[in-house]
């Protein structure tokens, strides 16, 4: 899978989002109509390192990250609890290998908030990870739903 094949098939499949550019990444936000500057994050693709976010080596040639929310209840149930907010520029304390690919593991700084990620994703594993792309899809739209627009 590519960032690109990755990016259309949410565009194709989530009614009432866009896709965003910003910080060193793109993303998939859920905003009907753009009646909020950005939108509320389903998904993003990272294709290097940011100042604060170093955990998975995105600096290395052909690598790219997948990163979305789901809820605390499926975070809890695939990883465990939730780890406290890292450090500026650290990573969480949970015991994962932040750069091994294609496996669906917490995310290095945002696992405090229940985002999961994987780095280069294949077929197989995109098909894991549909479900959970549909979930923080519709977490986004409850979140939408609550904001006044």
């Amino acid at each position: 899978m590519t960032p690109d094949e990755i990016l259309k098939y949410c565009s194709d499949n989530l009614d009432g989002t866009v896709e965003v550019s910003g910080w060193g990444e793109r993303g998939i936000f859920y905003n009907p109509e753009n009646k909020l500057k950005r939108g509320i994050y389903v998904l993003t693709v990272k294709e290097k390192d940011g100042d604060n976010d170093k955990g998975s080596h995105l600096n290395r040639e052909g690598v790219f990250r997948v990163n979305l929310g789901v809820r605390k209840k499926t975070f809890s149930g695939m990883f465990g609890k939730a780890p406290k907010r890292p450090g500026k520029g650290c990573v969480v304390d949970m015991d994962y290998d932040f750069t091994a690919a294609d496996t669906i593991i917490p995310h290095p700084v945002y696992a405090w908030m229940s985002w999961i990620c994987i780095l280069n994703p294949s077929e197989k594993s995109f098909e894991q990870l549909k479900p959970l792309i549909l979930e923080a899809y519709e977490y986004a739209k409850e979140k939408f739903a609550k904001r006044k627009v």
